[in-house]
This record gives structure tokens, sequence and C-alpha cells, in this order.
């Protein structure tokens, strides 16, 4: 009678344990979800009310040629932007960037290597892109780069940045140093950094980056004298960066 009664008993839980086991493997797969999610760089969407039961908005390539309603999202090149090489050049690299960046340290070289090859025909912009939740020396470094470029010009904005990407724990670890290595007066430069003069500045370029579709550093566009826009991010080889740059200039 007793073998009987544990019998019935274990029946009756039998299906609250198939509940409960189905339930836990339902958790641990969202949960496997969501940390494979975070590892990507990516999380889910939070559901837009506004948007529901719409279709999904047309999203921008990833890499290649941009629409003509894309580009005009990319800030025109003017003469408050810090380039390398020909401002009457037929193509120019404009790099969205990250001082603290390793990929960008990487990519230092490529785009240079474009700007020497291609002599005058390309030039290369350089725009402020901090990610301050994963490089808190970007943001300062981007503001004592225009400090640099305040007291020492152009030239010396460049050679900070060579400085910079060619050795980062060092240069970022002393912007005085490294803005006296590079010719500015260390005086004027710690007022100048000690304000954060060119917070404001800095900030408008990222803004500026997210409008254009930056959603990591190195971020890089191609962009031809007839204002057709190439998006090309990350530390592209230079095979990829040429192929690109010639068929802007062959457009």
């Amino acid at each position: 009678m007793a073998a009987k009664s544990k019998g019935n008993f274990y029946e009756r839980i039998a299906p609250i344990i198939l509940v409960v086991v189905v339930a836990l493997a339902f958790a641990v797969g969202v949960l496997w979800q969501k940390v494979t999610q975070l590892q990507g760089g990516t999380a889910s969407p939070k559901p837009n009310a506004a948007a529901a039961g719409a279709a999904a908005a047309p999203q921008a390539p990833t890499s290649g040629k941009l629409d003509a309603s894309e580009a005009a999202k990319l800030p025109s090149i003017s003469n408050e932007d810090h380039m390398r090489g020909s401002r009457s050049a037929e193509v120019y690299i404009i790099e969205y960037s990250d001082f603290e960046c390793p990929y960008c340290a990487s990519f230092h070289p490529t785009a240079m290597e474009a700007v020497d090859e291609y002599g005058g025909k390309v030039a290369w912009v350089y725009r402020h892109f901090p990610l301050d939740s994963i490089h808190p020396k970007a943001r300062p470094a981007a503001n004592a780069s225009e400090c640099i470029a305040e007291l020492g010009g152009n030239d010396a904005f460049w050679a900070y940045a060579d400085e910079v990407f060619g050795n980062q724990s060092t240069a970022l670890s002393d912007h005085s140093a490294t803005a006296v290595k590079v010719g500015v007066n260390k005086a004027a430069f710690d007022t100048c950094f000690s304000q954060k003069r060119y917070e404001d500045v800095v900030e408008a370029d990222y803004q500026e980056g997210l409008t254009a579709g930056v959603t990591g550093t190195p971020g890089n566009f191609i962009v031809n004298s007839k204002g057709e826009v190439w998006k090309l991010p990350g530390a592209v080889p230079y095979a990829t960066l040429k192929a690109t740059i010639d068929e802007a200039l062959g457009s």
C-alpha cells in the first residue's frame, strides 16, 4: 500500500518537474543569447511603441558606396578640418578616430601610405570619435590635440597624431610632455588643456559622426570631387583602401 502511494506521488509531481525543466531550459537559452550579443558588441533593440507594426526603416550599408541621402549625412570638408595633404585633392579619406583605439593605430600608417603614394590626388581628414566607455584617455587626448593645433598649427596636430599612434601608452601618459615633443610651449598648452577649451569641438565631431553612421573606430569614408561617398569602416588593409580610392577616382 505504501509503495503504491509513493508511486502515485511521483506520478502527480512528474508533470510539475517537466514544466520546471522546460522553464529552466528556456531561461538558459535566453541568457546564452544575451551573453552572445554582448560579446559581439551589440544589444537587442528596445521596442519602439511609435513604430510598432511599421516596416523597419532601411539601413545604410555597412560598407561600399552610399546613396545620395546617406552621403548627405556626412559633414562637408571645411577649413576647420585637420587635413594631411592637398586641400585641392581629388579624393579625401575622412577618418573618425579615437586616440586610444588600437585599430586606429593600425590604420594610421595605412592612410599615411595612401597620401604618400597618390601625391596631391589624395588627402586625409581627421575627426574625433572618442569611445568614452572603453577608452577613457581618448577624449582628453582629443582636447590635447586641439590645443596643440591652436598653438602649433596643422603640422603640429599631425605630429601629435603620429606620436600618439606610434606609441599610445607613452604619449597618452603625459600630454604636456608630448606637446613639448611636437614643438608646443608647455605653459600655454597646460593652460589650454586644463580649461578643456575644445570640449565642444570634440563633442561636435562625435555627434556628427553618429549622424553619418559611425559605430566604431576607425570610421572611414572616401569622398571624391563629385561629392560621392564610400563607407569603409575599420582598420582595413592597404589593398582594400587603395581599391576604394581607385573606384572613387574613376567614378
